[in-house]
């Protein structure tokens, strides 16, 4: 699958866990797992490039820094998500509040691997 299809799903997982209590603990496990296995995989098997090289080390120890943090974020997202399942609807607002803020995540890691997907030759 490719990465544009999956951020789209996520997204509808997002929404659809916006509506319906019950679909926030699994949309915020989904979601945190999958934003920690892309961001590993960006860091294991993609070197960075462009902008990212050429520059001293500061933006190639950003770049990583970056993605080490998104796989941390990720993981702590996916134990909320097993923490907001033990009461739904006592915990939804915090679930809620972690599941948008995820979103910026998502998007950072796309760039960032949209970017040096491109940057390969």
């Amino acid at each position: 699958m490719e990465l544009p299809t999956i951020i789209l799903q996520m997204l509808a997982l997002i929404s659809g866990a916006c509506r319906d209590p019950e679909k926030l603990p699994g949309a915020l496990i989904s979601c945190g797992i999958l934003e920690a296995a892309v961001a590993l995989c960006l860091i294991i098997f993609r070197t960075p490039g462009g902008i990212f090289l050429h520059h001293g080390k500061a933006p190639f120890y950003l770049y990583y820094g970056i993605l080490v943090a998104t796989v941390i974020f990720g993981l702590m997202e996916a134990s909320a998500g097993f923490w907001v399942s033990g009461d739904v609807v006592g915990r939804r607002a915090a679930g809620k509040t972690i599941l948008w803020v995820s979103i910026l995540p998502i998007v950072i890691v796309a760039a960032l691997g949209g970017f040096v997907i491109r940057n390969v030759k």
